[in-house]
């Protein structure tokens, strides 16, 4: 049926098209406060980490790759780190990143070192394969370790409430790199999932995301912990599946008892990347990223101190090295008959070494001297009694000679 109509005066068409104007302007002013960013602006995708985030190799590369050849373009990885090719994969890939060699999750946690990183990147993912410098020599109690994450996801939520994290259980690592770690890596990735379970929301969900099963530090390392490109290729796999969950809008479910890990991981040797160099170090927690070449360079120097309550000696030792950086260590000893409270050790360097992390110890450089003294926890010592501190350090790549160490006793 043919149905007849009468146009209204051209005035009030003007006035309706007028309306219906300011209506989708304002509509559209709503909708840009309520979500800043339009369907078009990418997932920012932060990759944080350790030197396993940062070494070349990279999982991330390998990853990036998965992502876009299944369809996940609109992405962005971001930090305020970028690697600039190094990975060299032979394809294209985003190489933006917050991994930092010779960093732990409880260094990070103590000097509150993400919320900056998290400020400038603005991630709205994050995936966190933290944990592997926080197990060297056994020193951090697991508690210690789960309480550092929760402090970097509650960092995390109020950079951005509704941020979903990805966190992994992390890989394996070889018992002749370090005894007690391939233990003490099963114990946190055993504790990962009641902990996720624990702290998950759905406005911000925390996901796990396997990195341990599978992966063997005899043939997917070069070190017995830092992955050779097998090992960032299986890391890649692993991460991708659940990473993929997420960016379609599936958050996986984590139980308090999903996958425990009941096994140690096979053996290698030690570690690859060059850590960080800054000047004055307080943390608590190994902050390695440790090691290509375990030798000392020289022989293990003990030399007698100065006595304060009783005499003590220290013991300094290279406990590996790699192009750049090497990983020291000193053993104070109270060899007096007495207990002490407090104790101090100094030495000076001839070479240029510059100390950028370490453990169990508060440890300040000026120049070449340096002077660690103990922390809250390990300063008293029985007679016959010792403790040790380990740090990260850099050299010339020509000399690395040992320096004589003093120590006091209070």
């Amino acid at each position: 049926m043919q149905r007849s109509f009468t146009l209204p005066p051209r005035s009030t068409l003007r006035r309706s098209a007028l309306v219906a104007l300011l209506v989708a302007a304002l509509a559209a002013t709503v909708i840009a406060v309520a979500r800043p960013a339009s369907s078009a602006t990418p997932l920012r995708i932060m990759p944080l980490g350790d030197s396993i985030t940062a070494g070349t190799g990279c999982w991330r590369a390998f990853l990036w790759n998965k992502l876009q050849t299944a369809g996940h373009t609109n992405i962005d990885f971001v930090g305020g780190v970028s690697d600039g090719g190094g990975c060299n994969p032979g394809f294209a890939y985003d190489f933006d990143h917050e991994g930092h060699g010779g960093y732990s999750a409880t260094g990070i946690a103590d000097n509150n070192q993400l919320p900056p990183w998290l400020a400038a990147a603005r991630p709205d993912v994050i995936l966190v394969h933290l944990g592997t410098n926080d197990m060297w020599g056994g020193w951090i109690p697991l508690s210690t370790k789960i309480t550092a994450f929760t402090k970097l996801v509650g960092q995390m939520r109020a950079d951005n409430p509704n941020v979903k994290i990805i966190v992994a259980k992390i890989i394996p690592m070889s018992a002749s790199a370090c005894a007690t770690c391939p233990a003490d890596v099963i114990a946190f990735n055993n504790a990962l999932p009641a902990w996720a379970a624990g702290l998950t929301t759905s406005q911000s969900p925390i996901v796990l995301a396997d990195l341990w099963t599978g992966f063997d530090t005899t043939t997917d390392t070069g070190d017995g912990v830092h992955p050779n490109t097998a090992g960032y290729q299986k890391m890649a796999n692993s991460w991708y599946p659940v990473l993929a969950q997420v960016l379609s809008g599936v958050v996986p479910t984590v139980t308090p008892t999903s996958a425990a890990v009941t096994s140690r991981a096979p053996t290698s040797a030690v570690v690859t990347s060059r850590p960080p160099t800054s000047a004055v170090v307080t943390s608590r927690a190994p902050t390695s990223a440790v090691v290509t070449s375990r030798a000392p360079t020289s022989a293990p120097v003990t030399t007698a101190g100065p006595t304060g309550g009783g005499g003590c000696t220290a013991t300094y030792k290279v406990v590996s090295q790699w192009g750049g950086g090497f990983q020291g260590e000193v053993a104070v000893r109270n060899n007096g008959s007495a207990a002490s409270a407090a104790w101090t050790a100094t030495f000076t360097y001839a070479n240029g070494q510059v100390v950028s992390q370490a453990w169990n110890a508060t440890v300040t450089q000026s120049g070449a001297a340096v002077t660690a003294r103990n922390l809250s926890y390990n300063g008293a010592l029985a007679a016959g009694a010792s403790a040790t501190f380990g740090f990260l350090a850099s050299w010339n790549n020509a000399t690395n000679a040992v320096p004589t160490v003093s120590c006091v006793l209070s």
